[in-house]
């Protein structure tokens, strides 16, 4: 996968969303929880019904790790199934990793071979020795946490304790990384008031924005000040697409959640 094919996608769908699949046993419709693997079944009714309108995939690892061997199961049969039939989607692994040397080397291996994701989630907090390995993957990106929607963020990402903010420090540090020009960027739909400072440091950098909908993130206020010659975002919405209905019409309801924004994305894209 490459900037290229990815914007060439976002082109051709209108459409730069992305939908998580953080997919709940607890959530889920219960006719699916008789299936031999009902997260499995669950996510492929979704990507099924939504890939028209969106241009990437966001599994939240922690929903599968928590079911344990299971749940992995699950995640090689999703990721394999959006690989085989989906192929220009981009995919990634929402896993939030960070951690150094080998260890880090260890987790790009699982993600970016043995599963085969475009890009992943990396938490930057111990420096560069726990992101430059998932750089050397040609073709694959690593997503670094910046700016996040949590409430929580504000304890240390933007605080005022320092001369300057974290998520300031973050970009600037990581542009000097070795094939830095793999690199995206998390930022929180909730942090609007920081993203014309976020252009001033990573001009033409991705962003993967969650936050709209449920969290309370605004699309037109994000485009207006994130979006690049090339787009350069990608929307995510969760829960707001996956469980806009428990019942048997699932992945319709779904599929009208996604559809809807990808609508409201096309506006955006014809500015």
């Amino acid at each position: 996968m490459t900037i290229d094919s990815l914007v060439s996608e976002i082109r051709k769908k209108r459409s730069f969303l992305c939908v998580g699949l953080d997919t709940d046993l607890t959530k889920i419709p219960e006719h699916l929880l008789i299936e031999d693997d009902p997260v499995f079944a669950f996510n492929k009714a979704i990507i099924d019904a939504t890939h028209t309108y969106c241009v990437a995939y966001k599994p939240n690892i922690a929903f599968y790790e928590a079911q344990g061997v299971n749940g992995w199961r699950s995640l090689e049969k999703t990721i394999g199934y959006l690989n085989h039939y989906y192929p220009e989607i981009f995919t990634i692994a929402d896993a939030k990793r960070g951690d150094i040397g080998n260890t880090a080397h260890q987790y790009a291996r699982a993600f970016f071979e043995d599963l085969d994701f475009n890009s992943i989630t990396v938490a930057p907090y111990m420096g560069k020795d726990s992101v430059e390995p998932f750089l050397t993957y040609e073709g694959k990106f690593t997503i670094l946490l910046a700016l996040t929607s949590n409430p929580g963020a504000s304890d240390f990402q933007v605080s005022e304790k320092a001369d300057e903010s974290l998520f300031k420090s973050v970009l600037k540090t990581s542009k000097g990384y070795t094939n830095s020009q793999r690199l995206m960027y998390v930022v929180g739909a909730t942090k609007t008031e920081y993203i014309n400072a976020i252009r001033e440091i990573v001009p033409d950098s991705f962003l993967l924005i969650p936050g709209i909908g449920a969290q309370g993130g605004d699309l037109k206020a994000v485009c207006e000040s994130a979006m690049t010659e090339k787009v350069g975002i990608l929307i995510n919405s969760s829960r707001g697409i996956i469980y806009a209905s428990r019942n048997a019409d699932f992945a319709e309801a779904a599929a009208e959640q996604a559809h809807a924004l990808q609508e409201e994305m096309a506006s955006f894209l014809a500015n």
